[in-house]
């Protein structure tokens, strides 16, 4: 098993349409949230590495998801300019208000330990472990009657409450998001950075 989950969007193509080629690239229509949020279907994640952006609402939104011990997760998109709806909804209710925000208004990375204390996935196992981990808790999720697991999925869910979907959509047009793709594909930090705390690296 390699070392990347879901790293997150592609950051690095150069897109020279205008900030509508940004939308093409990342717009809301094209992700999977829904669709996995909606699942009456069991979800299981093995999150096998590098968890962030939407691999992390990914690992969320699972049923069971079950990290190897060297996943590490993080939630970038404030360093990019962008307003995730999803990320802001739905972390406050795993991890709490005091941890979202740290996690969405830093970026900084967790290693799968305390992504477990905080609430982002249920279980961490050694690495060479993870698919007979992940197998049983396939296993153990279809004990459950289908629809009386379906109901308690969409009770839990309900407690994300609105994702503002607007906000996210007009992130992706501010001159933010135009900088913060930028800057990482021009490995710099961006220019909103202070400059004495600006290092000069790729945030």
């Amino acid at each position: 098993m390699g070392d990347v989950f879901i790293p997150g969007g592609e950051m690095s193509a150069r897109h020279d349409d205008g900030n509508e080629a940004l939308i093409d690239v990342i717009g809301i229509d094209i992700l999977p949230f829904r669709t996995i949020r909606k699942s009456r279907a069991p979800i299981v994640s093995a999150v096998n590495g590098i968890c962030q952006g939407g691999g992390l609402i990914i690992a969320m939104l699972s049923d069971i998801a079950v990290a190897s011990d060297r996943a590490t997760f993080r939630a970038p998109e404030t360093l990019r300019g962008i307003v995730d709806a999803n990320l802001s909804a739905m972390l406050p209710a795993h991890v709490g208000i005091a941890h979202a925000r740290d996690l969405l208004m830093t970026g900084r990375r967790v290693g799968a330990d305390e992504a477990c204390r905080l609430g982002l996935v249920s279980r961490v196992v050694a690495h060479d472990d993870l698919r007979r981990a992940t197998r049983d808790a396939v296993a153990e999720l279809l004990r459950a009657a289908p629809n009386a697991r379906m109901q308690v999925k969409r009770l839990i869910n309900a407690r994300y409450g609105v994702i503002d979907e607007m906000s996210f959509e007009a992130s992706l047009l501010s001159d933010e998001v135009v900088e913060g793709f930028n800057a990482f594909t021009e490995k710099r930090t961006p220019n909103w950075v202070p400059e004495e705390f600006r290092s000069g690296d790729r945030l």
